[in-house]
């Protein structure tokens, strides 16, 4: 594991030196993955990386996970707070989607939390901006095949170092790095909402999801489910789709 965590180091160090920049960036969320890439960044450019808090009407308890997360590594941090910022934007969006009478409120609330998301990303890159850093994404390859994730939100990134990593990999990663044991043994959740869990809403669970990559034998229901999401979300992993030439 160390052996990988040095060529990931490397090649984020290779990447950054490749796009003429200066250093990276990523935005800590409480979270396993984004603690693991918060190490790798302060690993690959010490005096060069930020470690990026973006509550947006957060469980305040997600901002002490990400504390902690940055404090264990020690990377230069700042907070920005996009609550306010997203009551506006969606708040006005669905002023004029209620006045047209097309206001659906079953999508609502994913609406809701991709906006969250894509505040995020807006804000990553306009910091980013400002230091000549690259923005490092933090999807798993289990969040990668299933497209859990929001496109142009977390999936809005330069680089993902972790997309060939199992859940149990990162787990692993994590240990080593020295991330505190209370991110590493929580459950995993996006914060989408009150209550939220990954593995709920996905409807199986990322050891199922990892078994499923390293090619072993899994529950019908879990494959039926993992290679559903799979196909839904192809255009996530894609650039826009462009027509062939007539």
């Amino acid at each position: 594991m160390e052996e990988k965590i040095a060529k990931l180091v490397q090649w984020i160090q290779e990447k950054v030196k490749d796009a003429g920049v200066n250093g990276a960036i990523v935005g800590v969320s409480g979270g396993i993955d984004s603690a693991v890439v918060a190490h790798l960044i302060k690993r690959a450019f010490p005096d060069n990386s930020l470690g990026l808090i973006l509550p947006c009407k957060s469980d305040p308890k997600d901002q002490e996970y990400a504390m902690e997360a940055i404090e264990s590594c020690g990377i230069s941090h700042m907070t920005v707070d996009l609550s306010d910022t997203h009551t506006v934007l969606f708040s006005e969006m669905e002023k004029q989607l209620k006045q047209k009478g097309e206001w659906h409120e079953k999508t609502a609330r994913l609406g809701d939390a991709n906006t969250r998301a894509r505040l995020r990303m807006t804000t990553l890159y306009a910091v980013a901006n400002n230091y000549g850093y690259l923005v490092v994404g933090t999807d798993n390859a289990a969040e990668w095949h299933t497209g859990y994730f929001t496109k142009y939100g977390d999936g809005g990134v330069d680089l993902v170092p972790l997309v060939h990593l199992t859940k149990g990999e990162v787990r692993e990663m994590a240990k080593v790095l020295g991330v505190p044991d209370s991110i590493i043994n929580k459950p995993p959740s996006a914060g989408l909402w009150e209550g939220q869990t990954d593995e709920n809403e996905m409807g199986t669970t990322y050891n199922m999801i990892d078994s499923y990559l390293k090619g072993e034998e899994i529950p019908e229901k879990d494959k039926q489910i993992i290679d559903r999401m799979h196909k839904n979300t192809d255009h996530k992993r894609q650039l826009a789709y462009a027509p062939p030439k007539f």
